[in-house]
């Protein structure tokens, strides 16, 4: 057997342990990972009458849920649709859309003011109340998976008792006042986007959506999120799945959605993100763990992504309160 054949058989028998073992990597459990370097937010809102919102696009992800009543949702595109209390409206990668008591055309909805006015207030009980959540990306961009997802997706819980648990424990975690909350909004948030994400997926199994169990892409995938440090080459990422750096950049950009070395940094900063946000460990640690040789490639490379140095980007989180309680001020 010469070289070439022995390496793709090595390749081959690498692609069926993962994918006979589950190994293959969870782009969605990633693609959330991703957003909680944002600023995690939520709370209730009431409203009454004649009453229209417009929220403006953001970066990040977030959601509405209607907890009583009835809405509108109103996009840029398609024909309004009706809501139903218990109905989830996801926007993956924070798009632009209304809800409002009838239907109506978006750019007639008034904007989101940002004041106290947009939260739960008084005993009022109102005619429609919503819970509302999000991640907001102060710096960088949504992963790629979510923004592949249609821009708006509506889910119906139906017989769904976990996703109808996450809202009540959600909405009542939002109206606690009690010290604690920055330390399990952002966890029920993850839950409740994963879990509406996992609902709408399984509801929607034939649609346009980026594939994530090609076994072959599988196993670069987790070469990429288990060897960050390593200084990969697209070659050696398709050698690595026995196959040619053309073929393997093409398989690989059409079922990701982006070229192998652009994820392969977007990861890499992403996780360095996350490192500066969530330990001490010195810059030049971190930056030998996600694949530069030197912090000042690391910082370099840091700033185009998220216009700001690790070290401010580390300082301004450090400040940070958690667990707000706006959403898409």
């Amino acid at each position: 057997m010469n070289q070439e054949s022995s390496s793709c058989a090595v390749a081959d028998s690498r692609v069926r342990t993962a994918c006979s073992a589950g190994a293959g990597v969870d782009v969605l459990s990633e693609a959330i990972g991703s957003v909680r370097t944002g600023r995690a937010e939520a709370c209730r809102v009431r409203r009454s009458g004649s009453w229209g919102v417009r929220f403006p696009a953001f970066t990040g992800s977030g959601f509405h849920v209607l907890l009583r009543g009835g809405a509108w949702l109103i996009t840029a595109t398609g024909r309004p649709r009706a809501l139903a209390a218990g109905d989830v409206v996801l926007t993956p990668s924070g798009a632009e859309f209304g809800l409002s008591h009838a239907p109506g055309a978006l750019g007639e909805l008034p904007p989101a003011d940002g004041t106290a006015s947009e939260a739960l207030r008084g005993p009022d009980p109102g005619d429609a109340e919503f819970l509302a959540g999000a991640y907001r990306l102060d710096h960088g961009q949504v992963h790629p998976y979510l923004r592949a997802l249609p821009e708006v997706l509506v889910v119906s819980p139906g017989h769904d008792l976990q996703l109808r648990l996450l809202t009540d424990l959600l909405a009542a975690d939002v109206s606690d006042t009690r010290p604690g909350g920055g330390a399990t909004r952002p966890a029920l948030l993850d839950l409740l986007l994963t879990h509406a994400l996992r609902r709408w997926l399984e509801q929607n199994r034939d649609s346009d959506r980026p594939e994530i169990c090609d076994p072959v892409i599988s196993v670069a995938l987790r070469e990429i999120h288990t060897s960050l440090h390593k200084p990969w080459t697209v070659r050696q990422l398709g050698a690595s799945v026995g196959m040619s750096r053309t073929a393997f950049t093409k398989r690989f950009t059409t079922l990701v959605g982006t070229p192998p070395m652009t994820y392969l940094t977007g990861r890499r900063l992403s996780h360095g993100a996350r490192l500066l946000r969530e330990t001490r460990s010195p810059l030049a640690t971190i930056a030998r763990q996600v694949g530069y040789s030197t912090e000042f490639a690391f910082g370099a490379a840091f700033r185009r992504e998220y216009g700001i140095s690790p070290g401010r980007f580390r300082d301004l989180e450090s400040r940070r309160p958690r667990g707000g309680t706006g959403h898409r001020k």
